[in-house]
C-alpha cells in the first residue's frame, strides 16, 4: 500500500471495492495496511466467511489506526505481533545452548557452551544492531544501516506516523538526550534538564511528550513497566518506565558511535550492551506469551529484567559486560531480591541469571544457584 507505483491506484481501489484487493491465494499480506484502515474491518469480515485462520496478514511500520477508523475490534479474528529487530539467536550469533523457555519452565540445567564473542565484538553488535538487511552484510556498509535508519526517523518517518510536521533539528536532541538517559526510570522533567544541560536549545515537557509519543507510533523507543511483586517488607517500589530504544543501534547512531567509542568507555558501553541484551530477552519472552518487567525501590534495589510468563513463573536477570566483580555484583543483587519476596503469595523465582557480554561457557554456581550465562548462549 505504499508502493509509489501503484499507492494511489489501490487507495483508490481500497475507498471503492476494498474486497477487489483482497482477492488471490492466501495467505495474502497486505504491506502498510494502515494507510488504508478500512482493510481491518474487511479482513474481519472476510474471516468471518472463511471460518478458517491465517488467511491474511496486516504487516506495518508503525501502529494501527485510531480506533475511531474502525468499526469493529478483531477479537477472536485477528491478532496482534510486534516484529522487533532480530535477537543474535536469529542472527546465527548465539550458540542457543540455554533455553529462556526450559529455565521458566523449571528443567534440570545443563551448561552449555557459548558461541565465542570478544568485547570488540559485542560492541560492534551492538552498533550494527539487528537490522535484517545489516545482519545480511559486514563491516562498515552494516553499520551504516543504523545511521540509514535514523536518518529515516528523524526526516520522514516521525511526521510521517499522524502527519503532524516535527522538527528534525527538535528530533535528533531528544533522541540524543533518550540515548543518554536509557535504562534509567527519567520522566519527563528530568528529560527536559538533560536537553538544558546537554543540548544548545531544550525542549518543553509538552513537546518532548508529544515526539516520544510519535516515537513509539513508529516503534523506535519500547519503554518497559516497573514489576511491583509481593514483598515481606513494606518498601516502596518505583512504578516509572525504564526507557529503552527497541534496538541499541539506534542510540549509537544517535550519539554518532561506534565500536571503537564503545570500547574506549566500557561504563557507557555497559548502558548499551544492556539495551542488547533487553531487546533480545523481550523477544524470547514473547515466543513463550510472556514479558519483561523491571525492578527498583526505594531502597536502590535495582533488577534489570524480570522475565514473567503467563503461568506466573518468572526469572530475575541481571545484565553485566563480564568479570568475576560484575558477576559476583550481579548475583549479590539476584540473591537480595529472591530473599526480600513474599513466598507466601509468590513462588520463587524459576531461575536467577547474572547475563554476561562475553563468555565462553553458561554454567550453574554452586554456591547459590545462579546462572552466569553470555548472550551468546541463548535462545527462546
Amino acid at each position: 500500500m505504499a508502493d509509489p507505483d501503484t499507492h494511489d491506484q489501490n487507495i483508490h481501489m481500497a475507498k471503492l471495492n476494498i474486497s477487489s484487493l483482497l482477492k488471490g491465494e492466501t495467505p495474502r499480506l497486505i504491506d502498510e495496511w494502515q494507510e488504508a484502515p478500512k482493510f481491518w474491518d474487511a479482513i474481519r469480515a472476510k474471516v468471518d466467511e472463511a471460518q478458517d485462520a491465517g488467511q491474511y496478514i496486516l504487516t506495518g511500520s508503525s501502529v494501527p489506526p485510531e480506533t475511531d477508523k474502525i468499526v469493529h475490534s478483531g477479537t477472536g479474528r485477528i491478532a496482534s505481533m510486534k516484529m522487533r529487530p532480530m535477537s543474535l539467536w536469529e542472527s546465527g550469533e548465539s550458540s542457543g545452548g540455554i533455553s529462556i523457555g526450559a529455565l521458566l519452565d523449571g528443567a534440570a540445567f545443563e551448561a552449555a557452551e557459548s558461541q565465542r564473542h570478544s568485547l570488540d565484538d559485542i560492541a560492534y553488535l551492538v552498533c550494527r544492531g539487528g537490522w535484517p538487511q545489516a545482519v545480511n552484510q559486514g563491516g562498515e556498509i552494516a553499520l551504516d544501516r543504523a545511521f540509514d535508519y535514523y536518518e529515516a526517523v528523524v526526516n520522514a518517518d516521525i511526521t510521517r506516523v499522524d502527519h503532524v510536521p516535527r522538527d528534525p533539528e527538535r528530533v535528533m536532541r531528544l533522541m540524543r538526550s533518550y540515548a543518554r538517559l536509557q535504562g534509567t526510570q527519567s520522566n519527563l522533567s528530568v528529560i527536559r534538564r538533560d536537553l538544558s544541560e546537554h543540548e544548545a536549545n531544550g525542549l518543553g515537557e509538552d513537546t518532548i511528550d508529544s515526539y516520544l509519543k510519535a516515537l513509539r507510533k513508529i516503534f523506535v523507543v519500547d519503554d518497559i513497566k516497573a514489576w511491583s511483586p509481593s514483598l515481606r517488607t513494606k518498601s516502596a517500589v518505583r512504578t516509572s518506565d525504564t526507557r529503552y530504544f527497541i534496538d541499541p543501534s539506534i542510540a549509537t547512531a544517535a550519539l554518532g558511535l561506534g565500536p571503537g567509542d564503545l570500547m574506549g568507555d566500557l561504563r557507557s558501553f555497559g548502558y548499551f550492551f544492556e539495551t542488547l541484551a533487553v531487546r533480545d530477552i523481550q523477544a524470547y519472552a514473547e515466543a513463550h506469551f510472556g514479558g519483561i518487567h523491571h525492578y527498583l525501590d526505594r531502597n536502590g534495589l535495582e533488577c534489570d529484567i524480570v522475565i514473567h510468563a503467563r503461568n506466573g513463573r518468572y526469572g530475575l536477570i541481571e545484565i553485566k559486560l563480564g568479570g568475576d566483580d560484575l558477576i559476583e555484583e550481579g548475583a549479590a543483587t539476584l540473591n537480595k531480591l529472591a530473599k526480600i519476596l513474599n513466598p507466601e503469595k509468590m513462588r520463587p523465582p524459576s531461575f536467577k541469571m547474572v547475563l554476561t557480554a562475553v563468555g565462553d561457557w553458561a554454567y550453574r554456581r554452586e554456591e547459590d544457584g545462579v546462572i552466569v550465562c553470555p548472550v551468546g548462549a541463548l535462545k527462546p
